[in-house]
């Protein structure tokens, strides 16, 4: 009697054991892959599910953004130059199911394609291009990260290039670079310049030479705004048309 109420009381333990194993809590961010007797059944929660035992299997998946940083990764770009390169990605699983049967560890899959994926996008552009275009160089590593991955129930959201390492001998070539675009830059501001000026010189001389009373006037602004500075000499030209009209007036009174 003993023994037969040892082993009842034995099986109810199992029994109570299994059933309280069978139920499971899912957090609002996780859901739960549920395979029957080896075969995929559906996907479950948040919240409280109920399991077979043994017959049931469930694998949890996490919803939540995924952040990881690519590792620096060695690139050429087209005109030739190698760099090192790393970025971080964004990204998070859209369908549980996907992610648990068509990939194994969906998160060092994705690491390793957004390396190759890296190296692959960036080296089919020049240097200047990774320094200055890097938003649409992050988009353009997206897209094809995202449609790879798109197979693994799997949305990459955002990748961004965080750094990009270049050698001294190449930052001193690009320096010489910037300095010789500024000179150039320089000498074609200075020559508009002068041209400008000299239009304006042009135009100012053919006004001055229908009035030639308009020369005599600039030479007597001309005294006005240098006879300011006492410490300086002045030598100003005298105009010929004056020793002409005192000539005449001289004569004149010769004649008297």
């Amino acid at each position: 009697m003993g023994l037969t109420f040892s082993f009842s009381g034995v099986v109810l333990l199992v029994i109570a054991l299994l059933a309280i194993s069978a139920f499971r809590i899912l957090r609002e961010y996780e859901r739960g892959v549920v395979f029957m007797l080896g075969r995929f059944w559906k996907v479950k929660g948040p919240g409280l599910i109920f399991l077979i035992p043994v017959v049931q299997q469930m694998v949890k998946v996490d919803l939540r953004t995924v952040v990881f940083d690519v590792p620096p990764q060695d690139v050429i770009t087209r005109d030739n130059v190698s760099v090192k390169v790393n970025a971080v990605v964004y990204f998070r699983i859209v369908d549980p199911e996907k992610s648990v049967i068509q990939v194994v560890k969906y998160f060092d899959a994705t690491s390793q394609l957004a390396q190759t994926t890296l190296r692959a996008v960036l080296g089919k552009h020049e240097l200047d291009e990774l320094l200055s275009e890097r938003e649409r160089l992050n988009l353009d590593i997206q897209k094809v990260l995202d449609t790879q991955t798109d197979a693994w129930g799997i949305k990459v959201s955002t990748v961004e290039i965080k750094h990009v390492d270049i050698n001294e001998t190449m930052i001193r070539a690009i320096a010489r670079q910037a300095e010789a675009e500024r000179e150039r830059r320089a000498k074609i501001i200075h020559a508009e310049g002068e041209l400008q000026a000299s239009a304006k010189l042009l135009e100012a001389a053919q006004m001055l030479s229908q009035q030639p009373q308009a020369m005599q006037l600039r030479y007597l602004q001309t005294l006005t705004n240098i006879a300011g500075d006492k410490s300086s000499t002045i030598v100003f030209p005298m105009p010929m048309d004056i020793f002409t009209v005192l000539a005449n007036a001289k004569g004149g009174k010769t004649a008297e």
